[in-house]
């Protein structure tokens, strides 16, 4: 496949690294999680022939991702493209905080929105000072009960449910706050945004695209992500 794009660095959390849950040393105790090949990254390295640096990692957060930007700089500035793909984690809380104080109301995500929107257009600002074009990934969609299940694992589900107005669906409410966020700062801040959320809506049974943990997504949902990347190429007229 024909491409003008050369080297790319990624930058975000373990979707962005390829996690995946490995289910042969899984079991009902716990889940183990492994890197896959068949990660979208990965993916994408393989069909446009391309560099990929990935420096993505597990509970990788915008808050995070400074100190990396300025640790790979010379590699950076080589590259033609940085890939973004922040949010899930920093969208998330500390479950076990909520599960022994469910009254408490000052509970806040692992990232405020208001922090999350400010760091991430420092880095965006800080590339394209760089000399280099930074796109953004929205956030892959989640499964809530999934995600109950294993998030309350070992913790009093009663009393996150209690915190969760009794509706595991408010889960979802905050990652989309912060996936709608991710769009506003695509816009304000003139950089590009994939859109791979859309990717796994478009599917009625899209949750058979993620993980057991409800949050990952299998290598099936790794294919929908390159596919949706594939396709912002093709619209930039990036690929032939």
């Amino acid at each position: 496949m024909q491409t003008g794009v050369k080297s790319v660095c990624a930058f975000g959390d373990s979707v962005m690294k390829g996690i995946v849950v490995d289910r042969e040393h899984s079991s009902v105790s716990g889940l183990k999680y492994k890197i896959s090949d068949m990660g979208f990254a990965a993916r994408c390295r393989r069909t446009l022939g391309i560099e990929v640096e990935n420096f993505a990692r597990f509970g990788g957060m915008v808050t995070h991702a400074m100190k990396f930007v300025e640790r790979y700089a010379d590699r950076i500035k080589s590259a033609d493209y940085v890939l973004f793909e922040y949010g899930g984690n920093d969208c998330d809380f500390n479950w076990a905080e909520i599960s022994a104080r469910p009254d408490d109301t000052t509970h806040c995500p692992n990232v405020p929105l208001e922090l999350f929107s400010h760091k991430y257009k420092e880095l965006i600002a800080n590339i394209k000072s760089m000399g280099v074009r930074p796109v953004l990934l929205t956030l892959p969609v989640l499964d809530p009960e999934r995600y109950f299940r294993f998030l309350s694992k070992g913790l009093n589900g009663d009393n996150i449910l209690k915190w969760l107005q009794g509706s595991v669906l408010n889960i979802d409410r905050w990652h989309e706050r912060y996936n709608m966020e991710i769009m506003r700062l695509g816009v304000l801040t003139h950089t590009p945004v994939i859109d791979i959320t859309s990717v796994f809506l478009e599917r009625r049974n899209y949750f058979d695209y993620l993980c057991e943990d409800g949050i990952h997504p299998n290598e099936e949902g790794h294919q929908l992500i390159e596919e949706a990347i594939l396709a912002f190429l093709r619209r930039e007229n990036m690929i032939a």
